[in-house]
């Protein structure tokens, strides 16, 4: 939304000076006068004040589902678009949406189609959403195409949380784990050193390593925090602007024993319901296919479904690519050849989706079964050696008492 400087007479003939939001000028002058203000002079602010510093433009994936819902509810119960997008505008708690929202309601008022509306915004209204509105708006079908969408965004959301949750708790406990250490390492230890050394007796080899280990920690504790910083750093900025070492670390994270089968579903039954959802639309399968790498999430995943496009365009069937990569399972390449051999792949493809889906939940609960106890038998085992490191001199000097 772009900010207009404006100066006009009210209908009672008193100056007024200020500003006001809108998509255009035409529009600022629309919204001016609709309150009763007969602009002389307007222009576009440049004061930073006026600038929408526009932090964190995305929207949260549940923000998204609840909105593809609502409208999906709103256009089924038969209010316009127009004003469908009014009202979900209105009440959104979004700030990011609300003000795409407001932009869309001012173009399709002025005859843009929603389609095109929605597409300046890609920040905000992904591919997937905006070419299944754009074949929704052909065909006629719009609240089947939003409650398609609905279900998909909300699947594809509830799929990426579990993931996420499985992935977060090991995670979290190794940090803990970590501080842990380091408090006993920093804090504790020192305080038994004096002892061991009035002890003036051979220390075990457990009890040298750690005092070693907590003496220069407590030197050099600032070179852990600075290379653990500018590790983070770096893998962000490498994983962001090197292709290469995403797809490398895609590929890494994929090939993992544990964690790989469960991230390998997941991408799965991402990319064949997005898939299914497009053919279901009748968006074109070339189009599909490149919607589907750009949603998939996954560089390696993404290689093989742009292969999977050029062999089309070559005329060759959709199948055969999928067949020659080890991320696609015989599952996945036999129902695709059937599905395309007798034309009902977005049946066949949901069913795929379906599939992989109840296998990440059924995943999902047996890696949180087996986590829990083994992070804590590890908590236990590092923690338990600090504590043995520090015990064994002293049960030597009751000993010797």
């Amino acid at each position: 939304m772009t900010v207009f400087k404006y100066t006009g007479r009210t209908k009672a003939g008193v100056t007024k000076k200020g500003i006001i939001d809108a998509s255009n000028k035409n529009t600022a002058v629309a919204k001016l006068r609709e309150q009763g203000i007969n602009p002389r002079e307007i222009a576009e602010s440049n004061s930073i004040l006026h600038k929408d510093l526009n932090l964190g433009g995305k929207i949260k994936n549940q923000d998204f589902v609840i909105y593809c819902r609502q409208f999906a509810t709103l256009i089924r119960a038969g209010i316009s678009i127009v004003e469908a997008t009014n009202i979900l505008a209105r009440q959104s708690a979004s700030k990011p949406l609300k003000k795409a929202l407001e932009q869309v309601e001012e173009d399709v008022r002025s005859g843009t189609s929603f389609s095109q509306a929605v597409g300046k915004h890609p920040k905000v209204f992904p591919d997937l959403f905006v070419n299944m509105m754009r074949s929704g708006e052909a065909t006629g079908n719009i609240d089947e195409t939003l409650e398609r969408l609905a279900d998909t965004f909300e699947k594809q959301f509830k799929l990426k949380k579990k993931v996420q949750s499985t992935m977060t708790y090991p995670a979290v406990l190794m940090v803990i784990t970590v501080i842990v250490v380091f408090f006993l390492l920093i804090f504790i230890v020192p305080t038994f050193v004096s002892t061991f050394e009035e002890m003036d007796a051979e220390l075990p080899l457990i009890t040298v390593i750690t005092v070693a280990v907590s003496n220069w920690l407590q030197k050099f504790w600032w070179v852990v925090i600075v290379v653990v910083v500018f590790s983070i750093v770096g893998f962000n900025m490498l994983y962001k602007s090197n292709k290469e070492f995403n797809y490398m670390v895609h590929y890494t994270l994929l090939r993992m024993p544990i964690f790989g089968p469960l991230l390998q579903k997941s991408a799965l039954a991402r990319l064949t319901r997005t898939l299914s959802s497009l053919f279901s639309s009748a968006v074109p399968i070339l189009q599909a296919l490149t919607i589907s790498e750009k949603v998939s999430g996954n560089p390696v995943l993404g290689k093989v479904i742009l292969e999977a496009r050029t062999s089309l365009e070559k005329g060759s069937t959709l199948s055969e690519p999928l067949e020659q990569s080890w991320i696609f399972p015989p599952l996945v390449t036999s129902m695709t050849r059937i599905g395309e051999s007798t034309g009902s792949l977005d049946y066949m493809l949901e069913k795929i989706a379906d599939f992989y889906e109840d296998e990440v939940d059924r995943a999902v609960d047996t890696l949180k079964s087996l986590i829990e106890p083994l992070m804590i038998l590890v908590l236990a085992v590092v923690i338990g050696i600090i504590v043995a490191a520090i015990m064994m001199p002293m049960f030597s000097l009751y000993e010797q008492m």
